[in-house]
């Protein structure tokens, strides 16, 4: 969340952005919960101040051997108004810390500004997508002629938009998590994590999940857990009401976890195939990094999202998010969009954020600085990869006219020497 002094000292700025962001949050609302809570402040005050008065009146009445009683019931008069004041003013500085959770982060400068993804500024591109003799196949034409990808049994199991992987699409699927895995471990320094698949509501809370977007996620019945959208949610909250050492920042995990989305909002889009799956598997990158450091940690983290499609030849290109497409918590964010010559176009596999010090307000994660002072982290997030998008990939640009597909070159080790998916076995 943002910083409330730093809303209270720029109104007008954060209207801007929340009028950019479309976010549907009325400005007009918070200045007037904190005009009143400061017209309570000034009355306790006030009041306080009269009570330290009749006080001292009181002992000098006393010391002079006269009647105190009326002064008495003026001050008590007066401490049960000052209680009522208190926890009035308590009562608005938490109707503000729930507003402040409803506002998004502040763009970075440098993050254009836009309505529509359009307006997201390409950055560079990376290969060259592949040129056919044939009229390429979508993932999900590719899948059902092979028999590796049953969409009518996932629907029959758990309803639209689940899937059943048969044989070698399995074995693809896990190749692809261990590869990711092995790469960002061994060459790029994150430390592998295992969380939980369930978290609660605090959590949820921290990462920016919660209040906001509830009705994107599943909630179980009979306790304060949700399934995680995505693992962000469990290592943000790893480190929540901690204060870190500075010597041991950046912090760098790696995760792989389920991810389960309602897609609530996504009713018509992408209805076929793995595209927007209720249930996907995704590798995770996390930074908890200084202040200083974030906007240098944020290029190494994208970098570091785009070698694993560099070393399995898949064409794609970064663009940089306009201010309507900025994620809620983002302050800037790369996505890495790769090309799928199915629908001849290009297509997010991942999102690489810098959150800025938003999400550590939220879960209260600081650091300690070799001077003692203590400081708000900065956290940054990207998939390295989601991991069905990565599938969807390799099937559409490593197509062959006969209806097999040719794996990539790297995973092979990780796929028993397999060089050709022609079927489920």
């Amino acid at each position: 969340m943002l910083d409330l002094k730093f809303v209270r000292e720029n109104i007008e700025l954060v209207r801007k952005n929340i009028s950019d962001r479309h976010n549907p949050v009325n400005m007009d609302e918070f200045v007037a919960i904190d005009a009143e809570r400061r017209k309570f402040i000034a009355k306790a005050e006030e009041l306080k101040a009269e009570r330290n008065r009749v006080s001292a009146q009181i002992g000098e009445l006393k010391a002079q051997g006269k009647d105190a009683d009326s002064e008495i019931k003026r001050m008590q008069t007066a401490g049960e108004k000052i209680k009522e004041l208190d926890e009035k003013v308590k009562e608005s500085e938490e109707k503000l810390r729930q507003f402040i959770l409803l506002i998004p982060n502040m763009p970075l400068p440098g993050v254009p500004y836009g309505e529509s993804a359009e307006d997201n500024a390409e950055i560079r591109k990376w290969g060259t997508p592949p040129k056919f003799d044939f009229k390429p196949k979508t993932h999900w034409e590719i899948g059902e002629e092979l028999g590796i990808l049953d969409f009518k049994r996932g629907a029959k199991m758990s309803g639209s938009r689940f899937t059943l992987y048969w044989g070698i699409s399995a074995k693809l699927e896990r190749a692809l998590v261990n590869f990711m895995l092995n790469l960002h471990t061994k060459e790029h320094g994150y430390l592998e994590v295992l969380p939980p698949f369930l978290i609660n509501s605090t959590g949820m809370e921290g990462t920016g999940q919660l209040p906001r977007f509830r009705q994107e996620l599943y909630k179980c019945a009979d306790d304060d857990l949700f399934l995680i959208p995505t693992a962000e949610s469990s290592l943000t909250t790893i480190h929540s009401r901690e204060v870190l050492a500075e010597k041991n920042l950046p912090l760098k995990y790696v995760a792989h976890t389920p991810c389960f989305r309602r897609e609530a909002g996504s009713y018509g889009k992408d209805v076929k195939g793995l595209m927007r799956q209720h249930q996907f598997n995704k590798v995770e990158l996390y930074k908890f990094t200084k202040p200083e450091e974030s906007i240098a940690e944020l290029e190494k983290l994208a970098a570091d999202a785009e070698k694993v499609l560099q070393l399995l030849e898949l064409p794609y290109r970064v663009v940089k998010l306009c201010t309507d497409e900025l994620g809620f918590w983002s302050a800037m964010t790369y996505d890495l969009e790769v090309w799928l010559p199915g629908e001849n176009n290009y297509r997010e596999i991942s999102s690489c954020s810098n959150c800025m010090d938003y999400q550590a307000r939220r879960a209260d994660i600081k650091f300690k600085r070799k001077t003692g002072k203590t400081e708000y982290v900065h956290t940054l997030n990207g998939s390295g990869l989601a991991v069905g998008r990565t599938l969807i990939a390799i099937l559409e640009n490593f197509q062959e006219k006969d209806g097999t597909v040719t794996i990539p070159r790297v995973l092979r080790p990780y796929m028993d020497g397999i060089e050709k998916i022609s079927g489920s076995k």
